[in-house]
């Protein structure tokens, strides 16, 4: 018999496979390297409607995950991002970007109808967004300063967002 978290891992597995080829070659980098700018990306809200990131990319610090509402380890970071949403939530722009794996966008919204987040939730059913931050699996969080550039990237349930939450809000160096 299947498990759904033997079906979630398998699914997770596939994504962190389906990676761009460039990410096997970074020795220690999660995702897109930290110092780079991720590309413009348009992806959508959870009505379909065409979001571009940059609405936010550049404008003030960004946190994104990358999430979904079957992963658990999404589940188990959870209480570290509204800490960290609580402590910089005026400071700093929270995304969270819904990766079209086994959820449609109508499963986020009922989803979170149950389990309410003050976080900004965006849908990436074209992949764009995971394609353009190197995104390994789930849980996979980026954080980028005020100028647009990554600061900090890692995955899974044990991040240090606060330490990477301090420094993309650092006054910045001319």
């Amino acid at each position: 018999m299947v498990t759904t978290y033997a079906v979630r891992g398998a699914l997770c597995a596939a994504m962190l496979m389906a990676a761009p080829p460039a990410l096997a070659a970074q020795d220690d980098v999660v995702g897109i390297p930290v110092g780079q700018t991720p590309p413009a990306v348009t992806i959508q809200d959870l009505d379909g409607n065409a979001v571009d990131l940059a609405r936010w990319v550049g404008k003030k610090p960004v946190i994104v995950e990358f999430w979904a509402a079957w992963c658990p380890i999404c589940a188990d970071l959870l209480p570290r991002m509204e800490a960290a949403h609580t402590k910089y939530g005026d400071r700093v722009e929270f995304l969270v970007i819904a990766v079209a794996v086994n959820e449609s966008q109508s499963t986020v919204r009922r989803h979170l109808t149950r389990h309410p987040m003050p976080f900004t939730f965006l849908w990436d059913a074209g992949g764009n967004a995971v394609r353009a931050f190197q995104a390994p699996s789930t849980s996979y969080v980026a954080v980028l300063d005020a100028k647009g550039k990554v600061v900090y990237t890692g995955v899974g349930a044990d991040q240090d967002l606060d330490g990477a939450l301090k420094r993309a809000t650092l006054p910045s160096v001319p």
